[in-house]
């Protein structure tokens, strides 16, 4: 009797350590015994990696442990939805698009919410999902697609850059009731922001616009969320 207590003691432990794990590594509420959900949470935070790895001192996404869990949303039977929570600050811009991607490609409910900052590649993610809502306090700018690193200054290079924002500004538009010539005006205003080119959004703002649906927070996510269900 004694060694089932402690092998069922030992279990537990083990249960409790691989969900802090997860939540540690991924950011992720891994379904168990203490938690049962019909909904999977997926947050975005810090800079969205891409092909290069950040340093170290770094908050970030990495795109590459988010694809399979999107993935599995679509695939998985017992998930009905998808809650995507954005903190971030923006990031690679390929990543982000293609992460926004496959969210728009789920044919499940989604339902995303901006929370503290939701900048840059983070603006198409948050549009991605069925229905966003956005923090009364919460911040999104919106900026010319930039790089950086050794710049080959051609012809060809500026083209390329062009096109990569046009792709950016064409998702926005698709998945939002924002107009193109709205969205490029305030991409490249110099009077919003001191140190940089574009526009600094707050939540009403971003909603007045047309680029999110709707203020909320979490409850309100939620609640839509399984009406959508």
């Amino acid at each position: 009797m004694n060694e089932e207590r402690e092998k069922d003691k030992n279990t537990g432990e083990k249960d409790d350590s691989s969900t802090t794990d997860i939540i540690k590594e991924l950011g992720l509420i891994a379904s168990g015994n203490n938690f049962k959900s019909d909904i999977q949470y997926i947050n975005i935070i810090g800079s969205v990696e891409g092909h290069m790895i950040l340093p170290q001192d770094n908050k970030t996404t990495k795109y590459e442990h988010l694809i399979p869990e999107l993935v599995a949303v679509e695939e998985n039977p017992d998930i009905k939805g998808l809650l995507l929570i954005l903190n971030t600050v923006g990031g690679d811009v390929e990543a982000g698009l293609a992460l926004a991607e496959l969210i728009a490609g789920i044919s499940k409910p989604t339902v995303s919410l901006v929370i503290g900052g939701g900048h840059s590649i983070g603006i198409p993610l948050a549009v991605s999902a069925d229905y966003s809502f956005v923090a009364k306090s919460a911040t999104m700018t919106m900026h010319p697609i930039r790089t950086s690193g050794t710049l080959i200054t051609a012809e060809p290079t500026f083209e390329y850059m062009k096109r990569t924002q046009e792709r950016v500004v064409d998702f926005i538009v698709e998945h939002s009731k924002a107009t193109k010539a709205d969205i490029e005006k305030k991409m490249n205003c110099t009077s919003n922001m001191a140190n940089d080119v574009g526009t600094l959004l707050f939540g009403p703002e971003a909603v007045e616009m047309g680029l999110i649906d709707e203020m909320g927070s979490l409850s309100k996510a939620l609640k839509k969320l399984r009406e959508m269900i």
